[in-house]
C-alpha cells in the first residue's frame, strides 16, 4: 500500500490530468496498481477537496474538466500539504448526451410555429387589427428616439454574442461556442428557406401577416435574417441560463423589436416567428449533436459525501439491469465504503435521468383515467423531497425499507440521497429455487404495512424487492410512490405484486402468500385491476415474451403431431399398397372410408397435442386461483384507458380525410353531376360489387383443403363488410375468416395457416399486378416503345432502397426476419398441402385475380357514371394502378375499412392520371358507397344469421 506523499516530498505527484485518469480501468488505483476492496478501504481519506460541490462542474465548468475525467477511476485531493488517492469505480460517461428536454423544446417550438401559421391563415382580421393597433400606438413616438433605439439595438445585437463568446473562451469552453455557431448557421438557412416560401408560394394571408409593404413593389423580410441566427446562437450556448446575460439579452431583443415595429420594417407575427425559429433551431441542434455532459461523476460524489460529514474511501457503481425499462429514471446507485463505519448506499439523481421516460409518463397521464400520476416534469428539489418523504413514511408505517440518513445537492444539476447499506440481492437477481414461501409472505407483509398507512409503491417489480442475508424482504425504489393514495392505486399495487411473484414462483404460490397476509377480500378486490395496462412496463414485456414462447410451443406441438400422423399414414398406405398389388384391385369405397378414418385420427392426434401444449396465461391463472377462494369476486376489468392509441390514430386520420374530402367535395357541383349521371353504369358498379363477394369466397376456399360449404363462405364474406366498419380492413377480415373456418370444422392452427396463406398469396399477387399495370401504364404514351415510365422506375428504386436499408440495419433486419419466420412456420406446410390439389390452387388463384378485376371494373363503372362526352376515358391499366395503390394504403391504415386513406389515395390517384377532380371526387364516393357503406346492412344480417347458427 502506497503511503500518502506530503507537499515537501521530492517526488510529490501533481493532480493527474483528465486525459490520464480517463484511461484507468474501474477498480484500479491511480498509480496503476490493482488493489482489492479491503486494501482500498484501508487507505486514509483526505479532507474535503476543493473540487467538491462548490467546484465548477456545472454549465460554467471548463469543457475539458467536465468531459475528460468522467471515467471516475481516481480522485486526487490536495489540502494542507497532503495528497491522497481515493479509488472509485464508474464506467466512462459519454462526453455528450442527447437530452430529452431539448427534444421536448424542439417539439414545442415546432408546434408553436404551426399554431402561428394557423392563426395567420384563419384569423386574418385579428392579425390586421393587431398591426393597426400597434401602428396607432407608436405613431406619436419621436423620430429621434426610434433612430437611436434602432442604432443601439443593431450594435448590441452583434456585440453581445461576441462578448459572451470571449467570456466562454476565457473559461476554456470553446466547444459550446462551436455549438452556437452551428445553430446560427442552420437558423440562417431556415430563415432563407422560410423567406423564399412566404414570398413565393405561401397563402396570401400568411404573406400579409408576416410582411409590410415598402415603397415601390417591395416587401419586408418575413423573417429577420440576422436576428434569428443571433437568437439561435445565444440559446445554444446557454446564455439564457445566466441571470446577467439573460437580462442583457432580453433588453436587446425588446429594443430591436420596438425599433423595427415603430419604423414599419416588420410585423408582430414576423418578430414572433423569428424568435421561434431561432429558439427551435437551437434546441434541434443541441439534441442532434448532443449537449456537453455535466452529470456528476464518482469524484463529485466523494466530495459531496465529505461535505455532509462522511469520510468515504471508495465508491463502487451498482449495475442496473440493462433491459429494465422501469429503471431509466431511478438514478445511479453507488456502494460507498467509509473510513470508519458500515458502508452506505447512495443514489444520485440528475436532470438527464429525471427526464428519462418523460413522453411515456405524459402518455400514461393522458390515456389513463382515475389514476394519480406523478408530475411528468419535476424539479430536482421536488424529486428529492418526494423520495425522502416516502422513505421516512415507509419506515414509520412499519415496513422494511432502507433508512435515509442524509441528502445533499451535487451542484446545480444533481442531488444525492444517502441510505444505510442493506447487504443482499434483489428478487430479480435470485434463482427461482431460492424464492421460498417465507420470502413470498415477507414481501406481502411489506405491502400490507405500506397500505396500512395508505402508501402506494407504484412499481413493485422484482428489482424493487431486496432480500438481505437473513431472508428478510425490503421494499426499495420508493421514488415513484404516493402517500394518501386512493383505493384504486393500492389495489394496483396488489395486482402488480401478484404478477411479479407469479412470474417467478407461479400463480398458486403467489396467490397463497397474498391470501395468508392480506386476506381473501383484499386479494379479490384487486382482480379488476389484474390487466396489462395496470402493470409496469417491464412486467408487460415479460408477459408478452411468455405469450410468444407459449404460442411457439403450441405451433411446434401441432406440427410434430401432424408430421407423426402423416408418417403413420404413409407407412400404413405403403403396407396396404403391397397387399393390394398381391391380391389385385380392392374396394374403392372401403379405401375412401379408410382414408376418412385416417384423417379423423390425424385430427384427433393434433387436437390432443394442442390440448396438452395449451397453457393459460399468467393473469388467467391468478384469477382462477383467487376465484377458488372467492367465487363471487368481481373479475370484470376496470376500464383504465381514457383513450386507446388506435382510437387516437383513427380520429387523426379521419379528421385529415374529412378535411381533404370536404375541400374536394365543396369544389364540385353535385347537383349538375347527379343530374347528368348515367344510372346504367351505377347499376353496373353495384353488380360488380356484389360479385366480388363470390370471388372473395373462392380466394379463401382455394387455400383450405378441407371441405367447407361454398354458400356459407359467401355469406361470411358479406358479413365481413359489416366487420370492416368496426375494425381496420386488414384485421377484421382475417379474424372473421379464421373464426368461420374454425366453426366449419377446420382446426385452429390450420385455420390460421389457411387464412395466412391466402393473405400471403394476395400480397404477392398485389405486388406483381401493381408492377405489371404500372409498367403497362408507362408504355401507353409511347406505344412503339416498351420503356416503362419514370414513376415506375422511381418506385422500383425506392423499394430497392428500402430493402437495402432493412437488410443493413440489424434491428430492422431482426424484426422482419422474426415476423417472416413466424409467418412461414405455419403457412408453408399449408401451401404444400394446397399445391398437391391443383383444383384448389386454381380456385384460389382464380378467385384472387377475379376479385381484383371486379373491384377495378366497379371503380371504372363509377368513373363512367359521371364522365361526360368531354371527359377523357382512362385505360384499365391506369385504373388498376390507382385501385391497387389505394387498396394497399387502406389495408395499412389503422382506421376501420381504411376510411380516409382509401378515399384520399383514390382521388389523388385519379387526378394524377388525368381525370378532372369534378369527376374524380363523386366517382370515388360512389365506389366507396358500393363497396363499403351499402353492404353494411346485408353484412349485419349475414353476421347475425351466421352467429345464431353457430357459424361465427
Amino acid at each position: 500500500m502506497q503511503p500518502p506523499k506530503g507537499a515537501d516530498a521530492p517526488n510529490a505527484e501533481p493532480r493527474p490530468h483528465a486525459s490520464e485518469t480517463a484511461g484507468n480501468t474501474a477498480g484500479n488505483t491511480a498509480d496503476g496498481t490493482s488493489g482489492s476492496a479491503p486494501e482500498q478501504a484501508a487507505r486514509p481519506a483526505a479532507p474535503a477537496a476543493p473540487d467538491g460541490p462548490d467546484a465548477p462542474h456545472g454549465p460554467d465548468a471548463p469543457e475539458h474538466e467536465r468531459e475528460g475525467h468522467l471515467s471516475g477511476s481516481t480522485l486526487a485531493t490536495v489540502e494542507n500539504g497532503l495528497t491522497d488517492r481515493v479509488s472509485g469505480d464508474e464506467p466512462l460517461l459519454p462526453a455528450r448526451v442527447h437530452r430529452p428536454s431539448d427534444l421536448l423544446r424542439l417539439l414545442v417550438g415546432i408546434l408553436a410555429i404551426v399554431v402561428l401559421f394557423t392563426i395567420a391563415v384563419f384569423a386574418q382580421n385579428t392579425t390586421t387589427g393587431l398591426e393597426d393597433d400597434i401602428s396607432k400606438g407608436t405613431a406619436q413616438a419621436p423620430d429621434l428616439l426610434i433612430k437611436m433605439a434602432g442604432l443601439v439595438s443593431s450594435i448590441a445585437v452583434l456585440l453581445v454574442p461576441v462578448a459572451f463568446a470571449i467570456e466562454r473562451l476565457v473559461k476554456r469552453d470553446g466547444l459550446r461556442i462551436a455549438d452556437g455557431v452551428l445553430a446560427a448557421v442552420l437558423a440562417h438557412g431556415v430563415t432563407l428557406a422560410t423567406d423564399l416560401w412566404v414570398s413565393g408560394s405561401a397563402p396570401a394571408t400568411i404573406q400579409d401577416a408576416l410582411t409590410q409593404p415598402q415603397p415601390g413593389d417591395g416587401l419586408t423580410d418575413p423573417v429577420h435574417g440576422y436576428l434569428a441566427p443571433v437568437i439561435a446562437y445565444m440559446t445554444a450556448v446557454g446564455m439564457a441560463r445566466r441571470p446577467r446575460w439573460r437580462v442583457v439579452l432580453w433588453v436587446v431583443l425588446l429594443l430591436d423589436a420596438f425599433a423595427m415595429l415603430v419604423g414599419g420594417y416588420t410585423t408582430p407575427f414576423s418578430i414572433i416567428l423569428t424568435v421561434l425559429i431561432g429558439w427551435t433551431v437551437a434546441y434541434g441542434t443541441l439534441y442532434a449533436v448532443g449537449s456537453p455532459n455535466v452529470r456528476p461523476t464518482g469524484q463529485h460524489l466523494m466530495a459531496g459525501l465529505r461535505h455532509v460529514g462522511f469520510h468515504p474511501v471508495a465508491a463502487m457503481r451498482a449495475e442496473d439491469a440493462p433491459d429494465n425499462a422501469d429503471q431509466n429514471d431511478r438514478g445511479r446507485r453507488y456502494l460507498v465504503t467509509l473510513e470508519d463505519g458500515p458502508p452506505l448506499d447512495v443514489t444520485v439523481v440528475d436532470r438527464e435521468q429525471q427526464a428519462q421516460g418523460f413522453f411515456y409518463r405524459v402518455w400514461r397521464r393522458l390515456t389513463l383515467r382515475g389514476i394519480t400520476q406523478r408530475r411528468s416534469i419535476q424539479s430536482l428539489r421536488q424529486a428529492l423531497e418526494q423520495e425522502a418523504l416516502l422513505a421516512y413514511a415507509a419506515i414509520a408505517a412499519g415496513a422494511n425499507a432502507p433508512k435515509l440518513i442524509a441528502t445533499s445537492e451535487l451542484g446545480p444539476d444533481a442531488v444525492m440521497l444517502v441510505y444505510e447499506h442493506i447487504g443482499g440481492r434483489s428478487l430479480d437477481a435470485m434463482e427461482d429455487a431460492e424464492i421460498t414461501d417465507d420470502l413470498v409472505r415477507s414481501a406481502w407483509r411489506q405491502v400490507k404495512a405500506l397500505q396500512s398507512r395508505r402508501i402506494a409503491h407504484r412499481r413493485l417489480t422484482g428489482d424493487a424487492i431486496l432480500v438481505d442475508r437473513s431472508g428478510k424482504a425490503f421494499v426499495t425504489d420508493l421514488r415513484g410512490g404516493e402517500i394518501a393514495a386512493g383505493d384504486l392505486v393500492l389495489r394496483m399495487d396488489v395486482a402488480q405484486l401478484l404478477t411479479t411473484l407469479g412470474l417467478r414462483v407461479g400463480a398458486e404460490r403467489s396467490v397463497a402468500g397474498a391470501l395468508a397476509v392480506l386476506g381473501p377480500d383484499a386479494v379479490a378486490d384487486s382482480l379488476p385491476l389484474l390487466q396489462p395496462i395496470a402493470l409496469s412496463r417491464s412486467t408487460r414485456a415479460a408477459l408478452r415474451r411468455i405469450a410468444r414462447e407459449r404460442a411457439q410451443r403450441e405451433r411446434e406441438a401441432v406440427l410434430e403431431a401432424s408430421q407423426a400422423a402423416k408418417h403413420l399414414r404413409t407407412d400404413g398406405s405403403g403396407t396396404t399398397g403391397a397387399g393390394e398389388g398381391a391380391a389385385g384391385s380392392g374396394d374403392r369405397k372401403a379405401d375412401r372410408k379408410s382414408l376418412r378414418t385416417e384423417k379423423q385420427a390425424e385430427k384427433r392426434a393434433i387436437d390432443d397435442a394442442l390440448d396438452e401444449a395449451r397453457e393459460e396465461d399468467l393473469l388467467t391463472q391468478i384469477r382462477r386461483e383467487v376465484l377458488l377462494i372467492r367465487p363471487q369476486a368481481p373479475v370484470e376489468p376496470v376500464r383504465l384507458e381514457r383513450i386507446k392509441p388506435r382510437t387516437l390514430l383513427t380520429f387523426i386520420a379521419g379528421s385529415i380525410a374529412a378535411y381533404f374530402l370536404i375541400s374536394q367535395v365543396t369544389q364540385a357541383d353535385f347537383g349538375t353531376v347527379v343530374e347528368e349521371a348515367e344510372w346504367g353504369w351505377v347499376a353496373a358498379a353495384l353488380g360488380f360489387s356484389a360479385l366480388s363477394y363470390v370471388a372473395a369466397a373462392m380466394s379463401l376456399l382455394g387455400f383450405v383443403p378441407e371441405r367447407v360449404p361454398f354458400g356459407k363462405t359467401v355469406l361470411a364474406q358479406v358479413a365481413g363488410s359489416f366487420v370492416k366498419i368496426v375494425a381496420p380492413a386488414a384485421v377484421g377480415g382475417v379474424a372473421l375468416n379464421t373464426r368461420f373456418l374454425q366453426r366449419s370444422g377446420v382446426r385452429p392452427g390450420l385455420a390460421v395457416a389457411s387464412v395466412g396463406a391466402s393473405q400471403l398469396f394476395g400480397l404477392g399477387s398485389h405486388i406483381l399486378l401493381l408492377a405489371l399495370f404500372g409498367y403497362l401504364t408507362g408504355t401507353e404514351k409511347t406505344p412503339d416503345s416498351l420503356t416503362p415510365s419514370r414513376t415506375v422506375i422511381a418506385g422500383l428504386l425506392t423499394v430497392a432502397v428500402l430493402v437495402l436499408v432493412v437488410t443493413a440495419i440489424p434491428f430492422l433486419r431482426k424484426f422482419v426476419v422474426t415476423r417472416v419466420r413466424s409467418l412461414f412456420a405455419g403457412v408453408v406446410p399449408r401451401m404444400l398441402d394446397v399445391v398437391q390439389r391443383p383444383q384448389k390452387l386454381l380456385t384460389g388463384i382464380g378467385g384472387m385475380l377475379l376479385l381484383t378485376g371486379l373491384f377495378v371494373l366497379c371503380l371504372d363503372a363509377s368513373i363512367r357514371a359521371f364522365s361526360g362526352p368531354d371527359v377523357p376515358q382512362l385505360s384499365y391499366a391506369s385504373i388498376a394502378v390507382v385501385f391497387l395503390a389505394g387498396n394497399a394504403l387502406g389495408s395499412a391504415a389503422p382506421t376501420p375499412g381504411g376510411m380516409g386513406a382509401v378515399e384520399g389515395a383514390l382521388t389523388l390517384g385519379l387526378i394524377a392520371v388525368g381525370l378532372p377532380k369534378e369527376v374524380a371526387a363523386p366517382a370515388v364516393l360512389l365506389y366507396r358507397v358500393m363497396t363499403l357503406w351499402l353492404p353494411v346492412l346485408p353484412g349485419w344480417i349475414c353476421f347475425s344469421h351466421l352467429t345464431r347458427k353457430g357459424e361465427l
